[in-house]
């Protein structure tokens, strides 16, 4: 299992595959398969049932997970991607911005 540089709620961008450049919050992450489910992003159309929650059932669209790799963190002081670092600062590891050096 890798080291994962992004939390359950950073904004990032798609940087490769069918849904690149497009952006959104990370909702879940599968620290087994390396892979994240992001807010509006790789939607793919299930069939549901019909059951108590939706008495109609029919065709519902989802997100559907994407590999860890495929995304950056944006950075919030520029807009632009950026890697991850993590530094000791005032006796905390935190993570910080490559391109801004700021504190994520």
């Amino acid at each position: 299992m890798i080291k994962l540089k992004v939390k359950t709620g950073d904004q990032v961008r798609v940087i490769a595959g069918e849904h690149k450049g497009s952006e959104g919050a990370i909702l879940k992450i599968d620290r087994e398969k390396n892979r994240v489910l992001l807010e509006g992003v790789n939607l793919v159309s299930k069939h549901e049932k019909p059951s108590s929650k939706n008495p109609q059932g029919g065709i519902v669209k989802k997100e559907a997970p994407i590999h860890l790799s495929n995304v950056a963190l944006i950075d919030a002081k520029s807009g632009k991607t950026t890697r991850v670092k993590y530094e000791v600062r005032d006796g905390k590891k935190v993570r910080v911005s490559v391109k801004s050096n700021e504190v994520i």
